[in-house]
């Protein structure tokens, strides 16, 4: 069965992206202007990538992605690692969970209702694992117990406010330590086996 994996960046109090100004469009830049993205961690989050089956999406995280990773190729001047990133994205199937959007592009599919079905559905195909992005939906799968591994790349900066990586949940969660990675810019990346 696969695996079901929460992973984004956060910054050390918590949080995903600053608050989003009333105004903010797709991928506005001082949402994440905190997040310390260099070569090795770059290179280290398309190795994850790379060996990820799925990446699962909510509405506004697939809009974030899609309104930049398609086209990143043809920008000029960037590295060879976001290039990488870049041809990852969009071979990858990526699976949109939306009630509001009527189509999605680029490998992916849209999924409008149960997304618990969904996913159990998924986990019993085979293949890599299943990354899920986007706090939104990571909420959903956390309070119906799909989220089997949690995965916490936590950036050196405190900033306040904004979107939280954890929801409120309704129970403890009790979590195992599997791994630990320190990079040389200060982001520790935290690995947790969720126990059930």
């Amino acid at each position: 069965m696969r695996k079901v994996i929460y992973s984004m960046m956060t910054s050390l109090d918590g949080f995903i992206e600053r608050t989003p100004p009333a105004d903010a469009r797709p991928n506005d830049p001082t949402l994440l202007d905190w997040v310390i993205i260099d070569e090795e961690l770059h290179s280290f989050a398309n190795a994850e990538a790379r060996e990820a089956g799925a990446f699962l999406y909510g509405r506004r995280l697939y809009e974030n992605m899609a309104a930049f990773w398609p086209t990143a190729e043809a920008l000029p001047d960037m590295p060879g690692y976001v290039f990488d990133f870049a041809r990852i994205w969009k071979s990858k199937p990526k699976i949109v969970f939306s009630r509001t959007l009527d189509k999605v592009e680029w490998n992916s599919r849209l999924v409008k209702e149960d997304v618990a079905e969904e996913v159990e559905r998924l986990k019993q195909e085979p293949g890599g694992y299943l990354t899920v992005g986007g706090a939104n939906l990571a909420s959903t799968l956390i309070d119906l117990g799909l989220i089997d591994e949690i995965r916490l790349i936590v950036h050196p900066v405190v900033i306040g406010s904004g979107t939280p990586f954890f929801p409120p949940v309704p129970n403890t969660m009790n979590l195992r330590l599997l791994e630990t990675i320190t990079f040389g810019s200060g982001v520790v990346y935290l690995r947790y086996d969720v126990n059930r």
